[in-house]
């Protein structure tokens, strides 16, 4: 499921899934799940839009909207990744948890611990698709607010916190607000966003 291949357009509306490494619930054994929000502080920070999300305990969904930047989308979600897996160390960290530690870092592969690379956080790829149609886009967006009901945390969608499906079905921001994909029709995403980080 996951990729490694290079996403090519400098915009676009994408569902984008990262897991931590092995399934392991690191969101929720920290209680990290504001290590998201706050890289998603940095997405709209720099013109992009986060149109609907799920932080599950061991992997995040989201569909996000990446304005034309002069950087590359899989280096924006390389660089998020790798921002939430120091954050999440720092917290493990933080609590003592020195079992999830030494299992992160024994996790590491030859060729990552020969670059220095600590811990094993999140599986190395994601993955990504390109949302071309309001169709596929309203696909994926109740893909992601069930996803909770799936798993069996909640009854509804509307009742799990870290999700924008409380702004989708009761019209009240949750924990994060977001932009509706039917709010975004009225944004121009190929205007140019300077990048300055």
């Amino acid at each position: 499921m996951s990729v490694r291949s290079k996403i090519t357009v400098q915009n676009g509306v994408f569902f984008i899934t990262f897991t931590c490494a092995r399934w392991l619930p690191l969101f929720k054994i920290t209680n990290g799940y504001h290590t998201v929000y706050k890289w998603f502080d940095y997405l709209k920070q720099q013109g992009h839009y986060i149109v609907a999300y799920v932080i599950m305990p061991n992997h995040v969904h989201a569909l996000i909207a990446f304005s034309a930047t002069q950087k590359s989308i899989n280096s924006i979600i390389g660089n998020g990744k790798r921002f939430m897996a120091y954050e999440l160390v720092s917290l493990l960290q933080t609590q003592g948890n020195k079992a999830i530690l030494e299992q992160l870092a024994s996790w590491v592969n030859a060729t990552d611990r020969m670059k220095n690379k600590k811990h094993e956080v999140f599986e190395p790829s994601f993955d990504k698709k390109e949302c071309f149609s309001l169709k596929f886009t309203l696909t994926k967006v109740n893909y992601i607010h069930w996803n909770p009901c799936k798993a069996g945390l909640v009854k509804l969608p509307e009742e799990y916190v870290h999700s924008s499906a409380r702004y989708y079905f009761t019209g009240l921001q949750g924990v994060y607000p977001v932009i509706t994909y039917m709010e975004l029709q009225d944004v121009d995403l190929s205007l140019c966003i300077l990048s300055n980080g």
